[in-house]
């Protein structure tokens, strides 16, 4: 964590302790709107918005690696744009089989827009880094 905080970050930036109970809250309104989507069991109709779901949620599994481990913060921010790209598209998805499951999933949406807003600040603030 000493690298992240070294960095420089654009204004707006949270506070660090925000961001456990926020992805709390979003980690259980993720699963919650996959399992209402999966209602009724599985159907052709449904498979378009699963792989769209495991996209998204592989794409969220690898961003904190990439960020923090590996320290490349331009791939996280390719990654965080085709988060957000994936995640609208699950919405859309969803929608067409439950509303209420593609409402849950727009918190995420919103707070992957400040996740990018920050990620792209980092790369403009700090690009004499790298």
């Amino acid at each position: 964590m000493e690298w992240y905080h070294s960095l420089n970050k654009p204004p707006l930036n949270p506070p660090d302790w925000i961001f456990a109970p926020v992805w709390t809250i979003l980690y259980i309104t993720i699963a919650l709107s996959f399992i209402l989507y999966m209602k009724g069991g599985y159907s052709k109709e449904k498979l378009k918005g699963i792989v769209l779901f495991i996209i998204q949620l592989i794409l969220n599994l690898i961003w904190t690696p990439i960020f923090f481990v590996k320290q490349n913060i331009i791939l996280a921010g390719i990654v965080c744009i085709l988060l957000l790209i994936f995640v609208l598209l699950t919405i859309i998805q969803f929608h067409k089989s439950s509303k209420i499951s593609a409402y849950l999933l727009i918190p995420y949406f919103l707070w992957l827009l400040v996740a990018a807003y920050l990620n792209i600040g980092i790369i403009i603030l700090n690009r004499a880094i790298f």
